[in-house]
């Protein structure tokens, strides 16, 4: 069983980085990067970037860490933890949220921005990306962060975990 909760702790947090490594990027470097652009090219690149983005190499760890830090957490409650429980949880409540924020926040823009044609006049297109620039770039940060508090929670998790190894006694 302890294998299998290092297995799900490892999975998990490899998913969490991936996860606050891309927000951030976003954060600190796409959105930036395409407020520098005018309107039709900003939404012509999110429209594509939202459509590109959905496929295994992003599917994967954005979804299965969730499941995972659930086994992680009932066999934490099962076994020596070494007192990662409280930070299996923290990671969990963390990833959870990070995970709603996109499903409720940044995946309706996303598809509200999606239904904008980019022949449309540079009016329409500049209102659609005043409606979604601004709170997607914040609901973005806030995963982000949520994320990058998941993976800190983890590896934390992970250290505590490791050395409850040589904790245990017969």
């Amino acid at each position: 069983m302890r294998t299998l909760q290092t297995a799900a702790l490892l999975a998990s947090t490899a998913g969490a980085a991936l996860m606050a490594g891309l927000f951030c990027a976003f954060a600190y470097a796409v959105m930036p990067g395409l407020a520098r652009t005018d309107d039709r090219g900003f939404v012509q690149s999110m429209q594509h970037i939202n459509r590109a983005i959905l496929n295994g190499w992003f599917l994967t760890p954005f979804l299965l860490p969730l499941p995972l830090l659930v086994l992680a957490t009932v066999l934490a409650v099962k076994g020596h933890s070494g007192g990662a429980l409280p930070w299996i949880i923290a990671a969990l409540a963390s990833y959870a949220a990070a995970f709603l924020v996109t499903g409720t926040r940044n995946v309706p823009l996303n598809d509200m921005l999606d239904k904008v044609p980019l022949a449309a006049s540079s009016d329409r297109l500049g209102e659609a990306r005043a409606a979604f620039e601004v709170p997607w770039v914040r609901w973005n940060t806030v995963r982000a962060v949520l994320h990058t508090g998941s993976l800190g929670a983890l590896l934390w998790a992970l250290h505590l975990h490791g050395t409850a190894a040589g904790d245990v006694t017969p």
